[in-house]
């Protein structure tokens, strides 16, 4: 698929970190962008900079989904791009118990639920809602109607502890890509997954310097942290490549994550 102003692009979560750089590449080169995110003020602004238009969404709500892809279209058009972003974690174990009283407890089943509600069925939610409206268009070369991006971790695959609940809803992504590209394979739409490793997004600026400076030497090479510049490199390259299908990809520089 060849980016430019034909294009119209939804990312969710695109207000900061990797989905504000992902949607600040695809504009770059005229893409109408959409930024679906919680975050109006942030969100506004960069879709007033980048010539788009911003959303506020849950991605957990059907209907302020449905609202924000019947907003997005009526401005920029049905997206033949969707790159999924919003997403949050938390830590908390299994079970504990409590080094002073002896207190056991488990991870809290509402907890865990938000988690898997965001990360894993608000993913599902956008990309089936999106794939629909892509199914409208008429398609392009080799048949092509649309791609979808998603974004797990490498804790779906080397989850530390603590993160029963994140681990599981980025596997979950993992675990749909090949299935829904094969669902969608008879309309020309593509579905790949982005595995990113340890990222210099805002959650990760919180951390004290010393914090981030040893989480980046633990990478093998290059040794720092991800630039959300090189996540938007890689979902450029997912874009436009049309023989990158049902994919999930690390980026991580070598890195896996130790068991804390």
């Amino acid at each position: 698929m060849k980016l430019d102003a034909s294009i119209a692009a939804v990312i969710t979560g695109g207000a900061s970190g990797l989905g504000e750089s992902t949607a600040r590449l695809l504009a770059s080169h005229g893409v109408k962008v959409a930024i679906f995110d919680l975050n109006a003020a942030r969100g506004e602004g960069i879709a007033r900079e980048l010539g788009g238009i911003f959303c506020k969404v849950d991605v957990t709500k059907d209907a302020e989904v449905d609202t924000a892809f019947a907003k997005s279209r009526a401005a920029i058009g049905q997206e033949r791009v969707l790159v999924n972003c919003a997403g949050t974690g938390n830590a908390i174990k299994t079970a504990s118990r409590d080094k002073e009283t002896g207190a056991i407890s488990h991870f809290p089943l509402d907890q865990f639920d938000r988690i898997i509600q965001i990360n894993l069925v608000g993913t599902f939610r956008c990309l089936a809602k999106s794939a629909a409206g892509m199914m409208t268009l008429p398609p392009l070369e080799d048949g092509e109607r649309g791609v979808v991006i998603n974004t797990s971790s490498i804790a779906a695959e080397d989850g530390q502890m603590g993160q029963a609940a994140y681990s599981a809803s980025k596997a979950g992504v993992v675990g749909l890509t090949l299935t829904a590209a094969r669902d969608l394979m008879g309309e020309g739409i593509r579905i790949n997954t982005i595995m990113p490793g340890l990222f210099l997004t805002p959650l990760m600026q919180t951390a004290p310097e010393k914090v981030q400076q040893a989480l980046g030497a633990a990478v093998p090479f290059p040794k720092r942290t991800g630039k959300p510049q090189e996540y938007a490199l890689l979902a450029e390259q997912l874009i436009v490549n049309g023989y990158f299908n049902g994919a999930s990809v690390r980026l991580d520089g070598a890195l896996r994550l130790p068991p804390r």
